[in-house]
């Protein structure tokens, strides 16, 4: 499941259809997974789609891996069926003849390909007690889970997934959830994941690209870009930071976890998690309050120096500030009040109170 290449992928589409258009030109990186994220009719399927050569754009570009598929200055477009990419739809599809074994390796046979080692592919998705098993049998979060095993059978260069939980329940999203977040982990190839969930964002991004009615907004890093102040997130009531963190260590006796971040640290309730292990928390702005000294008697465990690096009006009276902590961004919606009683400007350096966090992994 690896590949030794070029590792970035660069894609540039131009594609006018009726009363659409989309218009984007991106790098992204070439391991881990990239989010593709906007309302209804942003764009991101058409984008997947012209990634995957299911619809062709008059203009276009496209490298994966060092290899191109896609360069119209040259007349050249690789077909969907030479690429080296796995696609993963909002339904598995399944053949229902065939058995999970049968399903997985039903694309090999048709690619060519030897027969292939899945074992590490079984153990990822936890699909290795499944594999006699019939579809009619399988939870539709099992179905999902063997839909993206079969693409990652074919050993792609690139997988892309085109809103995998769209169609399960609440409790079928919780199922599959821990095994898409391996993925980034685990897979040495890049993730393009469709999606209109923050909470999947949140989850499973490693990197973000923003669209609206066919144009990238906003594009980059996770943390960076959820926390830009020209981003309408930044200023919704549920605006929230995800920070890339590691168990440090246990306070048994206060049943707390101490977790580090690049510059930092925080204390938790406790997990049951080894120490080293890696976690993402999300801080709601809303928990973060700002103060111009460290506090010298707060409850509030989790202080922090911090710098004020940006400042926008919000709605209803309220500011958002951006700060940054360490090498990380942080966003703290605070009243207009507030903000104006403080003084706060660019550049000042003040404490960062943090309230509450969760847990996303």
């Amino acid at each position: 499941m690896s590949h030794d290449a070029n590792p970035t992928i660069a894609a540039r589409f131009d594609l006018d259809y009726g009363d659409f258009r989309l218009n984007v030109d991106l790098i992204l990186p070439g391991r881990g997974v990239t989010v593709l994220f906007g309302h209804s009719g942003s764009g991101k399927t058409t984008l997947l789609r012209c990634i995957a050569g299911l619809q062709r754009a008059p203009k276009g570009f496209l490298r994966i891996a060092g290899d191109l598929w896609q360069d119209d200055a040259r007349d050249l477009f690789v077909p969907t069926h030479k690429r080296a990419l796995g696609y993963v739809f909002q339904d598995a599809n399944l053949f229902p003849h065939l058995s999970v074994d049968g399903n997985l390796r039903f694309g090999l046979k048709r690619s060519g390909q030897p027969p292939a080692d899945l074992t590490p592919i079984l153990e990822l998705l936890g699909i290795d007690h499944l594999l006699k098993r019939m579809p009619d049998g399988l939870s539709g979060g099992e179905r999902q889970r063997v839909a993206i095993a079969r693409a990652l059978a074919l050993n792609p260069q690139v997988l892309l997934m085109d809103e995998p939980l769209a169609s399960l329940d609440f409790k079928r999203k919780r199922e599959i959830q821990p095994y898409l977040g391996r993925l980034h982990q685990t897979l040495k190839i890049p993730v393009l994941y469709v999606t209109h969930s923050q909470q999947e964002v949140a989850q499973l991004a490693d990197h973000l690209v923003m669209l609206h009615e066919g144009q990238v907004v906003a594009a980059g890093p996770l943390a960076e870009t959820l926390s830009r102040l020209d981003v309408p997130q930044a200023h919704e009531r549920d605006a929230a930071t995800v920070w890339a963190v590691a168990v440090a260590d246990h306070e048994t006796e206060f049943h707390l976890t101490r977790v580090a971040f690049d510059g930092g640290s925080l204390s938790l309730p406790q997990l049951p998690a080894q120490i080293g292990a890696s976690l993402r928390v999300q801080i709601q702005a809303r928990d973060v309050s700002i103060s111009l000294q460290a506090p010298a008697a707060t409850s509030i465990l989790n202080v922090l120096p911090a710098s004020v690096t940006a400042m926008a009006d919000g709605d209803d009276g309220h500011s958002v500030i951006r700060l940054r902590i360490g090498n990380l961004p942080l966003l703290a919606h605070i009243t207009r009040k507030s903000a104006a009683l403080l003084g706060l400007q660019p550049g000042m350096a003040v404490y960062a109170q943090i309230k509450a966090t969760s847990i996303l992994n």
